[in-house]
């Protein structure tokens, strides 16, 4: 049961400018989010003074990035995917600098402010691979998704090896040295925020829905509307789940990395490194992922990431403290099954939604995504300190079981 939305031949250039411009602002938006990855657990232990608390900073940002994909949702339902779009990047770039201020003064209060905001651009990268798909066919739905998801490649992976950089930058005007990322991330966010706001026209959800037949909205509140879609819908209410357990699973490994790696005496350059792997595997095989999806079928690409992960789970328990091959090929393979996952999860939920409430059902979607990975992150640093990254990394598997068994829902609903 999937909603397609008719594409008319004069509509195929907006199409292709869409997806261009989109390009370029993952591009220079994901810099601006993940600069800060590899410091950020580290400025939120010395503010507050515990290791259990050195997740928070993340597990915070995760949090703020779900809620602003609904709050972000509702206002592309209202104006348009480039007003949501631009709302977020100019938000987070806000985040970006509420980070450098809270390191000035020492305020773990301030920092975790600025990380609900940085949350937005989280919330604005995941709503452009969903414009990405207003304007296309079913058939190549997937393709048209990830080509937006790997165009991240680019700024995620130098962005955290920006690290050396910030560096020198925080030298030059005198501000803690892990706030450097923040400060130059809040510039390549509003760099984003202009990309989106000058080429992203005409707009491709408002286009899309004037291409398809009229139909009034049910009444009650967006976020009653977007649940009833999804309850009625077994294979949008698996994709839903699934996208959620992949991304609860990938979170929850990934902001402990770091500190794991400290411990056994890494320096920031070598966890920029394991960082960077990490994020290619997210991004750069992302159209691997999309020709798959929508040539063998969504369910069970999602499938196929579950296994991917379940691999680096067992790679990251291995891991010795400190830098190790282990590490390096678990964070890489944890991006590339979060890619598989997410990638297929998305485009269902897209494949499922009507257009009349696309962008409110694709926000509620990354609001439950956020939560879960939000509840995971801030279990993560608990665990680990009572138990160990080994027993973080064994633990996560049960999200994994999630994954498989919304595949499984879905390809039976499919």
């Amino acid at each position: 049961m999937t909603s397609e939305v008719a594409v008319p031949a004069s509509t195929a250039a907006v199409q292709k400018r869409t997806i261009l411009t989109l390009v370029a602002t993952q591009a220079v938006g994901a810099m601006g989010i993940t600069i800060g990855i590899a410091t950020a657990s580290l400025l939120a232990r010395d503010l507050s003074g515990s290791e259990s608390m050195a997740g928070l900073s993340q597990t915070t940002q995760v949090l703020g990035a779900a809620v602003a994909a609904y709050v972000l949702g509702r206002v592309m339902d209202a104006r348009g995917r480039r007003f949501g779009l631009m709302s977020g990047y100019l938000l987070g770039a806000a985040g970006g600098l509420l980070a450098v201020l809270a390191g000035v003064v020492g305020s773990m209060t301030l920092l975790l402010v600025g990380a609900v905001l940085l949350g937005a651009t989280t919330a604005a990268n995941n709503g452009a691979r969903y414009a990405a798909t207003d304007l296309a066919p079913a058939r190549s739905r997937a393709r048209a998704l990830s080509i937006v998801v790997w165009a991240t490649t680019f700024g995620a992976v130098v962005g955290p090896n920006l690290t050396g950089l910030a560096e020198l930058f925080t030298d030059a005007v005198g501000i803690p040295v892990l706030t450097g990322p923040f400060a130059l991330g809040s510039v390549a966010m509003l760099a984003a925020a202009l990309v989106v706001g000058v080429f992203l026209r005409p707009d491709p959800l408002l286009v899309a829905r004037e291409g398809a037949p009229s139909v009034q909205k049910a009444p009650g509140t967006s976020w009653r509307r977007a649940l009833a879609v999804i309850r009625e819908r077994p294979a949008l209410a698996a994709a839903v789940a699934g996208q959620a357990a992949a991304h609860a699973t990938m979170v929850a490994v990934m902001v402990m990395t770091p500190l794991h790696m400290e411990h056994g005496g890494a320096g920031l350059e070598v966890i920029g490194l394991v960082i960077s792997a990490h994020v290619l595997g997210m991004f750069a095989f992302a159209p691997l992922g999309g020709w798959l999806a929508d040539r063998v079928g969504r369910a069970d690409v999602m499938a196929l990431g579950g296994g991917v992960l379940l691999v680096a789970l067992v790679l990251c328990a291995a891991a010795p403290q400190g830098s190790s091959a282990r590490i390096f090929v678990g964070l890489f393979m944890l991006g590339f099954g979060w890619s598989l996952a997410t990638i297929a999860a998305a485009t269902s939920v897209a494949d499922h939604t009507p257009i009349e409430v696309r962008a409110d059902v694709q926000g509620t979607a990354d609001l439950i995504m956020g939560v879960a990975a939000a509840a995971a992150g801030a279990v993560s640093g608990v665990v680990v300190d009572v138990a160990g990254y080994p027993a973080l990394a064994f633990g996560a598997i049960a999200l994994v079981a999630v994954l498989f068994g919304a595949a499984y829902v879905a390809r039976r609903s499919a």
